[in-house]
C-alpha cells in the first residue's frame, strides 16, 4: 500500500509559482491544494484541515499577513511564508503574525523541502501528547526534569534567563522567533521594545553552547529578524 503524503495548501496568484511548487510536491509524494485568493485559501482551509500552508503575502484580495493572523486565532497549522518581499520588517510581520518561516522568493527546491521538513516535523511532535522530558540538538542535552544541560559529559552553568532561552528554542527548533516573540516568552509581554536583552543574553549563552561563539553552528542569527535553532533537515 502506497502511504498517503502530507496535504499542502498553497495560496498563491502567481500561476507559474504554483506550477514550480506542485511539480516540485507531487513528484515527492506531497498532496496538494491550490488557491489564488486568501478568501479561497481560508475556505480550504476550514474544509480540508491541510498539514502545512504554503502563503504568498500579496494576495489580489487581501494580504497574507492578516490571513495568517485570522488563522492563528482557531489552527496551529504550520504556515511557510513565500514572498518576493524581502525586506526585514516584512519578515517579522509575518512571523509576528504566527508564520513559522519566510522564504524570499526567488529559493531553491532544496530550501523549500528542508523548510517544509522541518515545520511538518515540529507540528507532529507538538501533536505527540507525550510529555518531554529532554531536548537534544548538536552535542547539547537538555534535561527538563533536572533543569540540567549538558555539552556532551560537561554540565554547563546557565543562569535562569539563559536555560529559558535555550528550552525556548529548543520547543520551536528549526523555526525563526523573533526578537519580540522571545521577548515575550521570556521576559514577558511588558519587555517586547528591549531588543537589547536578546542581544547580550544570546551572546552569553553562545559561548557554553556553541565550539566557536563567533561562528555558532547552533543557534544561528536571522539578521534582522531574530533567531533559529538550527535543526537537521
Amino acid at each position: 500500500m502506497t502511504a498517503i503524503g502530507p496535504l499542502v495548501l498553497v495560496i498563491e496568484d502567481e500561476p507559474e509559482m504554483r506550477k514550480f511548487i506542485r511539480a516540485t510536491l507531487t513528484s515527492r509524494g506531497y498532496r496538494l491544494l491550490e488557491a489564488e485568493r486568501a478568501s479561497e485559501g481560508m475556505q480550504l482551509l476550514t474544509s480540508h484541515n491541510p498539514d502545512l500552508v504554503l502563503l504568498d503575502l500579496g494576495l489580489p484580495d487581501g494580504d497574507g499577513i492578516d490571513l495568517t493572523r485570522q488563522l492563528r486565532e482557531w489552527s496551529r497549522v504550520p504556515v511557510i511564508v513565500l514572498s518576493a518581499r524581502g525586506r526585514e520588517d516584512d519578515k517579522v510581520a509575518a512571523l509576528d503574525a504566527g508564520a513559522d518561516d519566510y522564504l524570499t522568493k526567488p529559493f531553491g527546491v532544496n530550501e523549500l523541502l528542508a523548510r517544509m521538513r522541518v515545520a511538518l516535523r515540529h507540528a507532529e511532535s507538538s501533536r505527540g501528547g507525550a510529555e518531554v522530558q529532554s531536548y537534544e540538538f548538536g552535542d547539547i542535552k537538555i534535561d527538563l526534569v533536572r533543569r540540567e544541560v549538558f555539552r556532551g559529559e560537561q554540565e554547563l552553568r546557565l543562569t535562569p534567563i539563559e536555560y529559558k532561552l535555550l528550552v525556548l528554542f529548543a520547543q520551536h527548533a528549526g523555526k525563526v522567533l523573533t526578537h519580540r516573540q522571545i521577548l515575550k516568552e521570556v521576559w514577558g509581554p511588558a519587555y517586547a521594545a528591549q531588543t537589547h536583552y536578546v542581544r547580550v543574553h544570546m551572546a552569553e549563552l553562545r559561548k557554553k553552547v556553541e565550539a566557536n561563539p563567533s561562528r555558532p553552528k547552533l543557534l544561528v542569527t536571522e539578521p534582522g529578524v531574530g533567531y533559529r535553532l538550527r535543526d537537521r533537515t
